[in-house]
């Protein structure tokens, strides 16, 4: 059988890899980083689409940084090419909150003010009157707030492109005007592309990853241990598994522990939400790293141990662990060092690559070492994490004003950092670039449910076309397929994945079993754990 489950594994067990792995997971498909703002209703003169805007700075005559916006229901559009915009002075309202006439000159300039006093179009209204040709609103946050027109305020007659930016771009100008420097602005919008070349990828990525981590014990086994599995009854089948049971730590998820999961999990999610730090996320980074460190050894030695035996084969005593392949601890020094790389280089424009790597990695470790017994488990989990996903995605808001899942997804509170446990691809064509994401969740939850389909397919002798996996794939395909077409219809607001896959996986394996007439044999396949053989949580 595989080198990696059943000669020598890191001394790290099954439970604490799921618990590190489940316990941290994040399973939501955020959009991107960057924050959605819900479309208000539209009125005459205020039905202007919200754009993500960017910002060029000219300090005395140079070139200066580039920063983001976003653009008002109200007021002129702007042009979505840089060249189009108009390049103007820009000079701070006083009173710096716009709510009375400036006595500062404004005319042919861009009215810099301050959020507060008064609403958002009457800061407009003034602008405008004092000669302005564009307002930039400076936020008193991060985040960016939906301008509006008030009801006592007339859209139609502001006719000046009106813009909002994050606190941290009123700072900077802020410095780059000190000392009487001429500042000069210049907006445009650029249009974002329908799809991203990082859509197929993540999605390739994703459905890979099921695909692997559920063959993965046929990948490394030798060919001589996967003939004689295949010329086994199915009774005599079950007997040999439970014998390769023995000499791996298999964890049976049980109803009890489904349930107590989701709970636990949302608890956590709380708990992130209100007190996500950086400190926070490093416990985090640790933990992805053991698990990744771990996955990794695990893929890497199967690997090597499937096309040279010979290489397993000598050892060498290390003090604490005892006897250990030489292999093995090569390879689990390579996993070391890419892992401490991946952490000091995470903010790199392609740490993304190392973090995949490792997540995947553990994702086909961790579904090596849990799985679901039958369906009434696969049923009571994935209900569970259906409810629990669009709760935190969709129905949140409606007690925090926000969505918990995506802003914990992010790493809102993060102070920079940004939780690992999910598999990312940059937006290559996206002029604000970005990320597309989903949560190890997404992956984990049917993941289960296809390695269960695969295991009841060999027990019972099914065939491709007979069996569960295949159409267990596909659903999962099309579930990821669908969750990218809410992502577009919704204009990229974070789905909750397991919306879609939940019933393009479960919902397939039901009906399927139902026309087959074998749901009750998917209901209580494998029965109770042998004792030595198996262990719940």
């Amino acid at each position: 059988m595989a080198y990696s489950s059943r000669n020598y594994r890191l001394p790290i067990s099954g439970l604490a890899v799921v618990f590190c792995f489940f316990f941290f997971v994040v399973p939501s498909f955020a959009a991107d980083d960057a924050s959605h703002l819900s479309g208000s209703p539209a009125a005459p003169g205020c039905n202007n689409p919200y754009k993500l805007v960017k910002i060029q700075t000219w300090i005395n005559g140079g070139e200066g940084d580039t920063f983001g916006g976003l653009s008002a229901r109200f007021g002129s559009i702007l042009p979505a090419e840089a060249e189009k915009g108009l390049k103007l002075p820009a000079v701070f309202s006083n009173p710096s909150s716009c709510c009375s006439k400036s006595s500062s000159k404004l005319s042919g300039s861009v009215a810099i003010c301050v959020r507060g006093e008064c609403s958002f179009s009457e800061k407009a209204q003034v602008a405008q009157s004092g000669g302005a040709k564009a307002m930039l609103l400076i936020n008193d946050a991060e985040d960016l707030t939906e301008m509006d027109c008030d009801n006592n305020t007339s859209g139609p007659s502001i006719s000046i492109p009106v813009v909002m930016t994050p606190k941290s771009g009123g700072a900077y100008l802020n410095e780059s005007m000190a000392d009487g420097q001429k500042v000069e602005l210049r907006f445009y919008a650029p249009s974002r592309p329908i799809v991203d070349y990082s859509v197929a990828f993540l999605w390739m990525m994703a459905v890979g990853t099921v695909f692997c981590a559920t063959l993965w014990s046929e990948f490394t086994a030798s060919e001589e241990t996967v003939d004689r599995y295949d010329e086994l009854s199915p009774k005599d089948s079950s007997k040999s598994a439970a014998k390769d049971d023995s000499e791996q730590e298999i964890i049976d998820i049980n109803v009890m522990s489904a349930i107590v999961f989701v709970l636990t999990a949302s608890a956590f999610l709380v708990l992130l939400f209100f007190f996500m730090s950086s400190w926070f996320i490093w416990v985090l980074i640790v933990l992805f790293c053991i698990g990744g460190i771990e996955g990794m050894h695990n893929v890497v030695v199967s690997l090597i141990s499937r096309n040279c035996k010979s290489c397993a084969e000598k050892k060498v005593n290390v003090p604490l662990l005892g006897e250990a392949p030489i292999l093995s601890l090569v390879v689990v020094c390579f996993c070391v060092a890419f892992a401490v790389i991946w952490i000091v280089l995470r903010r790199s424009a392609f740490s993304w690559i190392g973090q995949d790597i490792l997540g995947i990695c553990m994702m086909i470790s961790v579904l090596q070492v849990a799985r679901l017994p039958n369906i009434k488990v696969a049923a009571v989990l994935l209900c569970c994490a259906f409810v629990y996903d669009i709760f935190w995605v969709f129905l949140s808001p409606l007690i925090f004003h926000q969505s918990v899942m995506i802003v914990v997804a992010r790493g809102d509170k993060g102070g920079g950092e940004a939780i690992p446990m999910l598999l990312r691809v940059p937006r290559f064509f996206d002029p604000w670039g970005g990320y597309d994401m989903i949560g190890f969740g997404d992956i984990l939850f049917p993941g289960l449910l296809v390695s269960f389909s695969r295991r009841f397919d060999r027990a019972n002798k099914k065939g491709t076309s007979k069996g569960y996996f295949l159409p267990l794939m596909i659903g999962y395909g099309f579930g990821l397929f669908l969750t990218y077409l809410g992502l577009y219809f919704m204009d990229g607001h974070g789905q909750p994945a397991l919306l879609y896959l939940v019933p393009c996986t479960l919902g397939v394996c039901v009906v399927l079993g139902l026309v087959r007439g074998e749901l009750k044999d998917l209901w209580s396949f494998g029965g109770s754990p042998e004792t030595g053989v198996t262990s719940e949580v």
